[in-house]
């Protein structure tokens, strides 16, 4: 449990933010809310009774400085990650605490392995990026499913959301992506990104019981293709998004998600499942549960307190399912999220 030490919260008003707000302090910690919206970060700490509020922006380093003072860690909620990984994480590497953040910005993660890795190893800092449901969890089961393997063919990770309602901050990353990649889609193949115009696939993924077979978008990419080869010997990597989810997040209409529950859980409910193979056998992980912006607070606290209490397998820039015992951390999660290896 967190035991009462101080975890700030860059972007703690926002949508997944709050969450991670609440989480932690479910576990025991203390989290500082540290944002660059005055109004936000005011109205947060008015129902956050008790708990510290900071002013900060990812262009003013004085001002992250001033809002990490104190803090044993650092998660970063504030998209887009372009613009704010590598100042929280500078700000981290300032503080001498660990950096997580929760982006699934394909092209904000890979700066952040490409320009911190030396660093950060150097300096036996802990920098763990896209650990959220996007990228962290992806990684986490391909990892668990690999078993004892220390190579395999290819990976696929197949995301079935009952829907995908995006929030603003979704939309932004999104739209930062798509610039950055002049309107490509993007693959990893034969060991590395590949940008395209190809149109992608709809095809049929056999998903587990209770979800059944159900058509997928082939190829469309998330944060996986980053994660999965930092660390695992797979040359082909491979994501998949169920059609109704993928037709609601590239509609301009689709509304914001909604409360459900008492927890602010929308309805949302989701199934991943990840395959590797290698030869000719085959290994799955599964993974279920509800919300996927809801489920990355325990993705990510959970994070946060196995680096603050040891439970970590190497130092700088590392993704989740290299950094952690992935079967292990997927069983923690329990109730969030429901775990099976399957053969």
């Amino acid at each position: 449990m967190g035991s009462g030490l101080t975890v700030a919260v860059f972007g703690a008003y926002g949508h997944t933010g709050r969450f991670v707000v609440d989480q932690l302090r479910d576990r025991g910690f203390v989290p500082v809310l540290a944002g660059r919206d005055a109004d936000k970060l005011k109205a947060l700490a008015a129902s956050e009774d008790g708990l510290d509020a900071r002013l900060a922006s990812a262009d003013d380093p004085a001002s992250l400085d001033r809002a990490l003072a104190g803090a044993a860690a650092v998660i970063n909620c504030a998209g887009p990650f372009a613009t704010t990984a590598a100042p929280v994480i500078e700000a981290a590497l300032r503080a001498g605490i660990p950096y997580v953040d929760v982006a699934a910005e394909i092209e904000a993660n890979v700066d952040t392995f490409a320009h911190f890795a030396d660093r950060a190893r150097a300096a036996g800092a802990v920098i763990v990026p896209a650990m959220a449901f996007y990228g962290g969890l992806g990684d986490l089961l391909a990892t668990a499913a690999m078993g004892d393997w220390t190579t395999a063919d290819e990976a696929h990770i197949a995301y079935g959301l009952s829907n995908w309602h995006p929030t603003a901050g979704t939309r932004a990353a999104g739209a930062v992506s798509r610039q950055r990649r002049d309107g490509r889609a993007v693959r990893y193949t034969n060991g590395r990104l590949e940008y395209h115009h190809d149109e992608l696939p709809t095809l049929e993924w056999p998903f587990p019981d209770p979800m059944g077979p159900r058509p997928v978008i082939g190829e469309f990419t998330m944060a996986d293709v980053v994660t999965v080869p930092s660390h695992l010997r797979i040359p082909e990597v491979r994501t998949y998004m169920s059609v109704e989810a993928a037709r609601d997040v590239s509609a301009p209409d689709t509304p914001a998600p909604a409360p459900a529950d008492e927890r602010g859980r929308s309805a949302q409910t989701f199934l991943v499942d990840a395959v590797v193979r290698s030869g000719g056998s085959e290994r799955r992980a599964v993974a279920s549960g509800r919300d996927i912006y809801a489920v990355t607070a325990p993705l990510v606290v959970e994070a946060v307190d196995r680096i603050l209490t040891g439970r970590t397998r190497t130092v700088g820039v590392a993704s989740a399912g290299e950094i952690f015992d992935a079967p292990d951390f997927l069983r923690s999660l329990s109730p969030h999220i429901t775990f099976e290896l399957r053969p």
